[in-house]
């Protein structure tokens, strides 16, 4: 079909063809930036965390005698061991996404103090006999820390453990020493200084970087003798049995601890809690889109219609001098894409520029570019339905009709 008389047609038009185009670039900008939202939203809702999270329960135990936690975290341990159904137990000082960090900066120089400018912010996990195999570590390089090194490792006081063993992440290790094994390598802060005798599989830190998924996985383990830092009770168990045991270790440590709050949830809820504003943003994105969608359909339909109401007597006149019905609908269907595609047009030049104002003022990342023809294919898709209804119905107009509405 020739476009020349579309354009002509369009000509005479400019008002409504204007609004169109301009509507469909607004909503190919509005598209393009809300889906890459989306998605990274759910990418960061979905973050890896090498940890068996499955089976995973955990408590929290609040408001203990801090004198008294070398007698009392072992008695607690043996009394939770004691829940039917359970694999194992352990006692860490946090879990990845609880938000409770406790970050130190290294250097990988002997001198290196916490405060200078070339070191690296890193989480502290604080592990208890035992709480590696619960957690689910899974050990990459090296070993995992023995008997000795856990009897060893004391608090007293201090910032950090008196250990001089540690394991890191794969990210971090690969992050420090990009070039050879982190085996036997030391970071320091001082006057502390760690030797790192096992790579653990990329553990999510307490508090997750949105905006580096390198920084993310920074995270470090020490051992340490039972002490009042460790209060979070982990529990291993099959995935069905996890809010019985919870229940269950929730009543056996607030029996034994009259003192005390204990506080229980599955590993399944911290993650929901921690990701659930950034869900309710990906679920406010995806309404936009579609109100977005509904808007530029509706918009379609309402203008092509009052076009078709307009143009009854050329419609009449076409279908006389022998035009058919798919000529007509093919007439407005190519009208329409060719107005779809300069607003699609616009639109991804507006969507790029929204995409870098975002990336300048709020740390985005760069929208990668084929959200672009994705969108603009879903546009093109949205126009062709939206104008199909009403060039159905210029399409049935029958010639008699159409002349004698003049």
């Amino acid at each position: 079909m020739e476009i020349c008389p579309i354009f002509a047609s369009l000509r005479k038009h400019r008002i409504p063809a204007i609004l169109i185009v301009l509507e469909i670039a607004l909503a190919c900008a509005v598209l393009c930036n809300a889906v890459f939202m989306i998605g990274k939203r759910i990418g960061d809702i979905r973050i890896p965390n090498a940890i068996d999270e499955r089976g995973l329960s955990v408590v929290v135990l609040n408001g203990t005698d801090p004198k008294l936690a070398a007698s009392d975290i072992p008695r607690n341990i043996a009394s939770l061991r004691t829940i039917a159904g359970v694999q194992s137990v352990g006692v860490t000082s946090t879990l990845p996404l609880s938000r409770n960090n406790w970050g130190w900066s290294f250097g990988l120089k002997s001198d290196s103090a916490m405060t200078d400018k070339n070191t690296f912010n890193v989480s502290l996990y604080f592990l208890g006999v035992g709480a590696d195999q619960t957690l689910g570590l899974q050990l990459k390089q090296g070993r995992f820390f023995n008997a000795d090194e856990y009897a060893d490792s004391t608090l007293g006081g201090s910032a950090l453990p008196s250990t001089h063993v540690v394991l890191v992440t794969e990210g971090l290790a690969h992050q420090l020493w990009p070039d050879k094994s982190a085996l036997g390598q030391s970071i320091y802060s001082k006057p502390y200084y760690y030797t790192v005798v096992g790579v653990v599989a990329d553990v999510v830190r307490p508090q997750a970087s949105i905006h580096s998924t390198q920084r993310s996985y920074a995270s470090t383990f020490y051992p340490l003798q039972p002490d009042a830092t460790l209060g979070y009770y982990l529990l291993r168990s099959a995935p069905q049995d996890r809010a019985r045991i919870v229940r269950a270790a929730e009543q056996k440590l607030g029996e034994i601890n009259p003192a005390a709050v204990a506080k229980g949830q599955t590993f399944d809820d911290i993650r929901g809690q921690y990701f659930a504003d950034m869900s309710s943003m990906a679920w406010m994105l995806v309404l936009v889109c579609v109100v977005m969608l509904a808007v530029t359909a509706f918009g379609i339909v309402g203008l092509t219609s009052f076009w078709v109401a307009q143009r009854r007597r050329q419609i009449g006149i076409r279908r006389a001098v022998g035009a058919t019905r798919g000529d007509i609908l093919s007439y407005f269907r190519t009208e329409n894409f060719l107005l779809t595609g300069m607003g699609v047009v616009l639109g991804m030049a507006l969507a790029f520029g929204i995409n870098i104002y975002l990336m300048h003022h709020y740390e985005m990342d760069r929208m990668p570019w084929y959200y672009l023809p994705a969108s603009a294919v879903a546009l093109w898709l949205l126009g062709q339905l939206a104008v199909l209804g009403p060039a159905l119905r210029a399409a049935a107009v029958p010639p008699v009709v159409a002349t004698r509405s003049v």
